[in-house]
């Protein structure tokens, strides 16, 4: 399927998980960048940390940009982050007192959520599998 077949819920959400990833790979670079500068690493290591979201950060990134593109196998890992992303959210709403930071990420997750199961997607995503698609 080309890509200008691709729903514009598909490409919403495909922009949404870009960003997201593009937030945890910018962090990674930051903390490497702490690091390198010798800020203090007592409490965590900046190095470990910068991993982790580089890594994680990089596959969202990476499953966003492939949404855009209009490839299919993005949407699994899209659905997995906004899943994990959730109790984060609610987190810095609660428990952090971030109230701003914990809205803005929970209507971004809540937002890709909806445009990833929107009835568009789901019928871009069963093309794939042959046979008529499902209707709604």
């Amino acid at each position: 399927m080309s890509a200008d077949a691709t729903p514009g819920t598909v490409r919403g959400a495909g922009a949404l998980v870009t960003l997201e990833g593009g937030v945890a790979v910018t962090v990674a670079i930051v903390l490497v960048i702490r690091g390198l500068l010798g800020h203090d690493q007592s409490q965590a290591s900046g190095y470990g940390t910068a991993a982790w979201f580089g890594i994680l950060g990089g596959a969202v990134f990476a499953a966003g940009i492939g949404l855009l593109l209009g490839h299919r196998w993005g949407r699994s890992i899209a659905v997995i982050a906004q899943v994990l992303l959730l109790p984060v959210a609610w987190s810095l709403l609660t428990d952090s007192h971030q109230p701003v930071l914990g809205t803005l990420l929970g209507v971004i997750v809540v937002g890709a959520l909806v445009m990833l199961f929107a009835p568009a997607s789901n019928r871009w995503m069963a093309e794939d599998y042959g046979g008529a698609s499902p209707q709604g």
